[in-house]
């Protein structure tokens, strides 16, 4: 009974972490002094895992077995006793007994955690309830957890813990776990089809002089050693032309890219990108590869090809539809851009059609603003959108019958872009005329454009032959193939904004006492998320309120407004804008409400999902970037050392969507 207490102590709830991470370590202290230490211990003998002793029992029935994991489960009954132990595989039981083991080592064994690596020697049986189980007769401790796991009946469930805990989150979550080996193998799966076409892996530079290649702005550093700026790659593509200049024909690489943007359900700022370039074809044969290479992997990885993302049947077997961009406007809002002749007709139809754009563009940009609009999340299931304006494509051959295009394609599915492939521009001439546009718009202030790449330049003055390029977001891919909603979730460690200092001190959970031990600061894992920080915590010397009744209202107006807990089910940067992200929310009326607020700048779309925030929801829709706003978000402002800060009003999540404020 006492075990069985300890146990439930090793499940407790946030306020009792303070004593059992002191117990453990109190545990391991006693082992060290009796010099059992577990952390000198240097290796096991791990002969097998716990599926394929599963799968293959008869195999395995009355046989030594040698295993090794983590404590999941713990049942103390007595002189016999019962543990589930977690490996690679997956899980497998383990009968402990007093007879087997002896008095002694019976006693070490109840003494153990939930979270403790044991490894365990034995043999295969089956107990009368038909669980496959392994009778240990040795049990020995390799590592002592001194941090409990999360309780076992809700797992890791906190987001923002499981992307900064995905150590965690692995052990906690079955489902996570497999979405990471299933990536590893889209990865295998990807490589052994380029294989059979002939393609070499490559590696080229991430740290460059020119960032280019995609529109995208770029990070920056110092290179010591040379003295030199430079800046992380946002693509691979002209290092890979390089290689077809030199004559390998057919190259790829798999590898990751970094771009200065925002985080939401499908961006990360550093993300895993695969180009290849196959000399003497075109973006025809490109298509041809891409819808092949789609098909082989889902019939690799998911064993079909007609597969369900997100609820929708995605059918990968039956050929993709290939649509221009031109004639997709047109089929969505009767637009035809094919008679739009001047600027002043195509900022004329974006005003009439609320779609933004900028000083600087130019009727291809508007075009395309238009696709982003009214076409891009129409395109559910597989889609070449082709033949893509000049002006947005700065690497890309002209169509040889409408110069104003150029032989490009993107393939959409579940209304998100998968790839961008290109007929790559081999003309240096015409090369160096772009690269010198691209220069114009980043003098007139565009971070996204181009730079003269004055090497590059020099190469294809060698002699590019013509030649098929295409990229593709691996990170989408699997979340495609593994029915995946949020690009964090295929990523093992996503980008996060860094935990405020105190909020650090609550996750470390620990400090040294005075005679070199250690302590836990029961302060700090009491906020472990972050959440309602004591004020004494904060520093609000240098924070500056507006005065109260700078403008009066009177009770009648502001009792008309309808204030609603609302909570976040989507979170997402609006394109084309730095400040405005895109909430998608539950209101209680059971039809979802969406709501834009300029709060970029304070907050990341992934860390608020799943929270609850107060709105006024009997507004007038307004017109935002083309999106209609049904509401707004209620946020405090304030001033600190002389610049604006925003914090969104988030309320306990017991408050129901819906509930009025009184």
């Amino acid at each position: 009974m006492a075990e069985n207490q300890e146990n439930q102590k090793n499940q407790a709830p946030v306020e009792d972490t303070n004593h059992i991470v002191r117990t453990r370590r109190e545990k391991l202290a006693e082992l060290q002094a009796a010099g059992q230490d577990p952390f000198e211990i240097t290796k096991f003998d791990q002969e097998q895992h716990s599926q394929e002793i599963r799968d293959d029992f008869e195999k395995f029935e009355n046989q030594q077995v040698s295993i090794a994991g983590r404590i999941m489960q713990k049942r103390v009954m007595g002189k016999a006793s019962f543990i589930h132990i977690q490996d690679k595989q997956g899980r497998i039981q383990a009968y402990i007994t007093r007879d087997e083991l002896g008095e002694d080592e019976y006693k070490k064994f109840k003494k153990m955690d939930i979270g403790d690596i044991v490894g365990v020697k034995g043999f295969v049986f089956k107990t009368k309830m038909g669980e496959v189980s392994v009778h240990a007769q040795s049990l020995t401790l390799l590592s002592k957890s001194l941090y409990p796991l999360p309780e076992k009946f809700h797992g890791l469930q906190d987001t923002d813990t499981r992307y900064r805990q995905r150590y965690v989150d692995l052990i906690m979550n079955e489902d996570s776990k497999n979405v990471f080996i299933k990536r590893s193998q889209i990865i295998r799966e990807i490589r052994n089809f380029l294989d059979g076409r002939g393609f070499m892996e490559v590696e080229t530079p991430m740290l460059v002089e020119n960032a280019g290649g995609a529109a995208a702005r770029p990070f920056e550093t110092h290179y010591n050693a040379l003295n030199e700026d430079v800046k992380l790659r946002i693509s691979l593509e002209l290092y890979l032309k390089r290689l077809i200049v030199g004559g390998l024909e057919r190259v790829f690489e798999i590898g990751r890219v970094f771009r200065n943007e925002g985080v939401d359900t499908r961006h990360n700022p550093e993300f895993t990108l695969m180009e290849l370039y196959q000399a003497y074809t075109d973006y025809n044969g490109m298509m041809e590869l891409t819808e092949s290479m789609f098909r082989y992997l889902a019939e690799k990885v998911c064993g079909k090809t007609l597969i369900s993302y997100q609820g929708t049947e995605i059918d990968l077997g039956k050929p993709f539809r290939r649509l221009s961009m031109t004639d997709a406007i047109k089929e969505e809002c009767g637009v035809d851009f094919n008679t739009v002749k001047t600027l002043e007709e195509a900022r004329a139809l974006a005003d009439q059609h609320n779609v933004p754009y900028e000083a600087h563009h130019k009727i291809g940009d508007i075009e395309n603003g238009f696709f982003e609009t009214f076409c891009e999340e129409k395109m559910i299931q597989p889609t070449f959108i082709m033949d893509h304006p000049v002006e947005i494509s700065p690497l890309t051959k002209k169509k040889p019958s409408d110069p104003t295009k150029v032989e490009r394609f993107e393939l959409y599915i579940y209304g998100r872009e998968m790839c961008n492939a290109y007929s790559e521009l081999n003309d240096p001439i015409d090369q160096r005329e772009r690269f010198k546009a691209q220069d114009a718009l980043a003098a007139a202030g565009d971070e996204e454009a181009n730079h003269t790449d004055e090497d590059f330049l020099h190469a294809m003055e060698i002699g590019l032959p013509p030649t098929g390029g295409i990229g593709y977001g691996i990170d989408r891919l699997v979340m495609l193939l593994t029915d995946t909603p949020a690009i964090r979730d295929v990523l093992l460690f996503p980008t996060m904004k860094t935990l405020k200092a105190d909020n650090k001190e609550a996750h470390a959970g620990e400090k040294v006492g005075e005679e070199g031990g250690s302590e836990t600061t029961e302060e700090a894992v009491s906020d472990q998320t972050g959440f309602f920080t004591p004020n004494e915590k904060i520093d609000f010397s240098n924070v500056k309120i507006e005065p109260m009744f700078e403008e009066e209202v009177d009770f009648d107006t502001f009792s008309k407004s309808d204030f609603r807990a609302v909570k976040v089910k989507e979170c997402s940067a609006v394109p084309k804008s730095k400040k405005l992200l895109k909430f998608v929310l539950d209101d209680g009326t059971g039809t979802d409400r969406v709501i834009l607020s300029g709060i970029h700048a304070y907050y990341e779309p992934e860390e608020l999902v799943g929270k609850t925030l107060i709105a006024i929801t009997n507004l007038p829709p307004r017109a935002m970037m083309g999106i209609d706003s049904c509401g707004m978000l209620l946020s405090a402002v304030n001033e600190r050392n002389g610049e604006e800060e925003l914090h969104l009003l988030m309320v306990d999540n017991h408050i129901p969507a819906g509930a009025k404020l009184y």
